[in-house]
């Protein structure tokens, strides 16, 4: 079973920039594509950002597109949102999640199979 551990979540004022990670174990992981995924406080979890299993294709949500870019190791099993310019409406639990089918959209959460637990990016006006 695979497991997922985010980081880098922190408090940042607008404008500044956070890179989270998410270490990935107990499974192949080059073999498989990953996503970030965030939650507001009453809102629903949306797609920020999703890469392939060999990492050549990369896919953004429109509010983030320009601003975060997502990459991955796969000698260190990490994957990587960095996050430049951010805003206020960036706050959010963060999420990493795995894509075990190489079928289906990116950009729904319910292509993905396992989840980390969050990291928390609070964007101070």
């Amino acid at each position: 079973q695979v497991q997922l551990v985010e980081s880098g979540g922190g408090l940042v004022q607008a404008g500044g920039s956070l890179r989270l990670s998410c270490a990935a174990s107990g499974r192949t992981f080059s073999s498989y594509s990953m996503g970030w995924f965030r939650q507001a406080p009453g809102k629903e979890r949306e797609f920020v950002a999703a890469i392939n299993w060999r990492g050549d294709s990369t896919y953004y949500a429109d509010s983030v597109k320009g601003r975060f870019t997502i990459s991955r190791d796969n000698a260190k099993n990490t994957v990587y949102l960095q996050m430049n310019s951010l805003k206020p409406e960036d706050t959010a639990v963060y999420y990493c999640a795995i894509k075990l089918s190489h079928s289906g959209s990116y950009y729904s959460r319910n292509g993905y199979n396992v989840w980390g637990q969050g990291t928390q990016v609070t964007v101070s006006s």
